[in-house]
């Protein structure tokens, strides 16, 4: 099995389970070893009191995306620590984007930054996400005990 194959193929069974990414319409658009590209629609529900989209929507777009990332070499990877930077506010009815890319990965750490940018390719948000593999995979490989 090639990296690509194996990152699509944790993709996909991660996205069978994943209700929250689900729940919100969130598509995958791309995913690669180390790396992952989402997006969603921002709706009138997810307007804060601003009448912009609440940051927790772009938090969660942004953590979906390092989640697919971390997830590609069919190792169990959790989220250690997040952080994320606003710039710009976001409306109704625009399609936000999240692409996540491996920083670097050593042991069982790793760390990505996710870039979200609105329909006009303008930076929404700048998050920075550590994780941590645990115990598990998500499929059964060859030569595996």
């Amino acid at each position: 099995m090639t990296p690509q194959e194996r990152a699509e193929k944790c993709a996909e069974l991660m996205m069978q389970h994943d209700a929250a990414t689900q729940g919100l319409r969130m598509h995958l658009d791309a995913i690669g070893p180390g790396t992952a590209t989402l997006s969603m629609l921002v709706t009138a529900e997810m307007l804060n009191g601003h009448g912009i989209c609440h940051g927790g929507y772009i938090f969660t777009l942004a953590d979906s995306a390092f989640a697919f990332a971390c997830n590609s070499y069919n190792r169990t990877a959790v989220a250690q620590t997040n952080q994320i930077t606003y710039v710009s506010p976001a409306q109704v009815n625009e399609r936000l984007c999240a692409e996540a890319v491996e920083i670097a990965r050593s042991g069982r750490s790793g760390t990505y930054d996710v870039m979200v940018t609105g329909a006009d390719n303008r930076k929404i948000a700048l998050f920075r996400g550590l994780s941590r593999t645990i115990k598990g995979q998500h499929f059964p490989e060859p030569g595996d005990p």
